[in-house]
């Protein structure tokens, strides 16, 4: 990319992760594009599709969960290291109003480039709850697919009841009893 180019680029994804922290997840993306300085037609030849500035402004993001999946494979208690990960998966999801459903459609269209934020997710789930299974913690029926949609449900009903700070929590817990051994 020519220096312009890749300022443009940055431009676009800081103006983006502070326009989705404010408006959510379907924000306009001219309103984004205009913030960064550049007309609309700069934004599409970067990221023709909102779900691609989508997948690239999360992409800190899904590091650092993967990351720390990686932390947590190791884990003494592998139940405790799978909650402990799937509370950061809600706490990520929960992050930008709107995601948690853009998430969810994106677990069932694979050609979507929110998918590209899933599939590492779903590798580094399934190493946990793998490891919690073995320690006969989990159901051998559980899937990390629906360990994850079970995420995106909770964000997204805690996104619609902002008022009830510890909505998630409680969600979570109920579903964990659901899933135990």
């Amino acid at each position: 990319m020519r220096a312009d180019a890749r300022r443009n680029h940055e431009r676009l994804l800081v103006e983006a992760r502070g326009t989705f922290a404010e408006q959510g997840a379907d924000a306009s993306l001219e309103e984004i594009a205009r913030r960064a300085g550049v007309g609309i037609g700069t934004l599409y030849r970067h990221f023709p599709s909102r779900a691609e500035l989508l997948n690239a402004v999360f992409q800190e993001a899904l590091t650092a969960l993967v990351r720390r999946s990686a932390e947590l494979a190791e884990a003494e208690e592998p139940c405790r290291a799978l909650v402990e990960w799937l509370r950061a998966l809600i706490a990520h999801a929960g992050e930008y109003r709107g995601l948690a459903h853009a998430l969810m459609s994106a677990s069932y269209d694979r050609s979507s480039a929110l998918a590209g934020c899933s599939e590492p997710l779903r590798a580094a789930g399934e190493r946990l709850l793998e490891r919690a299974r073995e320690s006969g913690q989990v159901r051998a029926d559980v899937s990390i697919g629906d360990l994850m949609q079970l995420t995106n449900a909770i964000a997204l009903a805690a996104e619609q009841c902002p008022e009830d700070v510890e909505l998630a929590d409680r969600l979570l817990a109920l579903t964990l009893r659901g899933i135990k051994d």
